[in-house]
This record gives structure tokens, sequence and C-alpha cells, in this order.
């Protein structure tokens, strides 16, 4: 009989109170780490597709249709929230494939035409998967939410072989992303529970979001349309062009 016994932690889940030794905790940490790598393997291989196209844009075209990038992984509590409510189970195949915006990366763009532009030159290259497209620009939602989400999955190279990982990708205007940022935050404040007349104010604000995108890519167009090298086309088959 071992006179020094490993220190047992117990930990209510579930399925009632479970005990763990700090090994299998070490274990299920080390794990997780290796699970979360992977979506920030993914998250890079995106953000050097799209700086690549940023930079190619650039010095081709004289022109950036990209005004900023921004990217996350879920945080481990974040995580566990959604699986909760989605009743997933808790493994990590589980997880992998129900749980899709796990990492996310958000484009902001000048205008409409390169949010479009930008998806189609992202889904014709031959290493992504593009598995589900909402095209809330075309459909905003009923509160006047505008952008264009796209779960694509990317390939990652590991010392153990290749993995495809999926990825969220949103597409947005800087107006669009102006009043998402101020819709979340009132969100935030009211908790989700927000007065009827504010939820109006909002939907409102969004109407003009939408005029101001029109109205600054048509002075745009104006401005820019005797351009000695056309913008190529977007390819693909959601191309507002």
């Amino acid at each position: 009989m071992d006179p020094h016994p490993a220190p047992m932690l117990s930990v209510i889940t579930d399925e009632g109170l479970a005990t763990f030794t700090p090994e299998q905790l070490r274990s299920m940490r080390d794990e997780f780490q290796q699970f979360v790598l992977q979506y920030q393997f993914g998250l890079r291989e995106i953000e050097t597709k799209l700086g690549i196209l940023r930079d190619e844009f650039q010095l081709t075209h004289d022109y950036n249709p990209i005004e900023h990038v921004s990217s996350r992984v879920k945080s481990a509590d974040s995580l566990v929230d959604k699986v909760l409510r989605k009743g997933v189970a808790g493994d990590f195949e589980s997880v992998r494939a129900n749980i899709t915006d796990i990492a996310g990366v958000r484009v902001t763009c000048s205008f409409v035409k390169d949010a479009y532009r930008l998806f189609d030159l992202l889904a014709a290259q031959d290493d992504i998967t593009v598995l589900e497209v909402k095209d809330y620009i075309a459909t905003p939602k009923r509160n006047g939410y505008k952008s264009l989400h796209a779960i694509l999955a990317v390939p990652v190279f590991l010392s153990t072989g290749r993995v495809a990982v999926t990825v969220e990708v949103q597409f947005r205007t800087i107006a669009m992303d102006f009043w998402a940022s101020l819709e979340h935050k009132i969100y935030y404040k009211y908790a989700g529970i927000v007065p009827d007349g504010l939820v109006a104010e909002l939907k409102d604000a969004a109407d003009s979001a939408a005029l101001l995108d029109a109205r600054m890519e048509r002075l745009h167009d104006e401005l820019h349309g005797s351009r000695a090298t056309p913008l190529p086309p977007a390819p693909g088959r959601l191309s507002a062009v």
C-alpha cells in the first residue's frame, strides 16, 4: 500500500461527482491545448491568405480592399457554454463536428463589393473547402445586422499529419462593423433585453449605414472609373459585381 497516495480532486459534472488524479488533469489540459492549437494554426493559414491577397491587390491594382483583419479562438469558458447550450457531447470529435466557430476571423472591407470579392477569391483557392455560407448582406437579419458569414475548412499540416480545421470568416464593411460593435455593447448592457424603442433605433441606424455604404461605393466608383488596371472580377457565385 502506497503510504503517500497521490492527491485527488473532485469535480461536479452533469453526471455527478467525478474524481481525478493530478496526472489525469494534466493529460486533459494537454489534450485541450493541442485541440485549441489546431484552430490557432487554422487562423494563421486564413490570415496568411488574406495578407497575400491584400499585398497583391496593393501592388498590382494600387488598391487595398481590406481595412483590417481581427481574429480569435474561443476561450475555454465560451466554448464550454456553447457546447452546453447546443447539447453537444463533451468529447473533442463531437465538439469539432458541431461547433464551427471555435476559430473566427473578421475581415473589415471598404465596400460591399469588396466583401463578396474577397470571399470569392478565398473560396476559389484549391485547398479551401466552403462548408456553409450565410449571406446577411443580401438578406439582413430582422434587427438590421449585415455581414457575410462563411464556414471554411483549411488544411493544417502537423507532425502527425494533415488536419482539416474549420474557421468562420465574417466579411463586413466599415459601416457594418461599426453598427455591429455598438449593437453588441447595447445588448450586453441590457443583458439581451433591449427596450423596443432602442431596438427600433438600432434598425434605423442599420438602414442608414446601408445607405452610407451604397453612397460611398458610388462615389468611389465615380472617382476611380478611369482606373488604368481594372480590378479582377470576383469569380464566385456570390459575387455582387
